[in-house]
């Protein structure tokens, strides 16, 4: 059964692995824990002790915030976790004017069916940082 939780302060590496499927260079499960724990905001599945699920927000907390990260295990996907993790962190955040999702084309209808809309951007990645050491 998938329990939903917010505080990454419990958790430990060991906890975070096989996330980031397709990264040429992922984070270490010591960089994500790092990540998770310095987030405005975090929203955690898990299934027992092991997490299957996160997404995290970035934020000044008056006005803004960011969710660079949703990532679901492999073999949960499609099981309504990250739908679930984006609906809790939508909540925690609900309080601010905007919050931005940055997001490749496939998966934009995803968020659609949250309520996020479209909209332009522009980014830039240093994909030599892209472990995050």
């Amino acid at each position: 059964m998938i329990a939903y939780s917010a505080d990454p302060h419990a958790l430990t590496p060991e906890q975070l692995t096989g996330f980031f499927v397709g990264w040429p260079n992922p984070p270490r499960p010591e960089t994500l824990l790092r990540l998770l724990q310095s987030s405005y905001r975090v929203s955690l599945a898990h299934d027992g002790e092991r997490v299957v699920g996160f997404a995290n927000a970035i934020s000044d907390g008056v006005l803004s915030a960011y969710i660079p990260l949703l990532e679901v295990l492999p073999e949960y996907q499609g099981s309504g976790i990250g739908s679930e993790l984006m609906r809790r962190l939508l909540t925690e955040l609900s309080h601010l004017y905007m919050v931005d999702v940055m997001c490749d084309d496939e998966v934009a209808p995803f968020y659609e069916r949250l309520g996020l809309q479209r909209a332009g951007g522009l980014i830039r990645r240093n994909y030599a940082r892209q472990s995050g050491e």
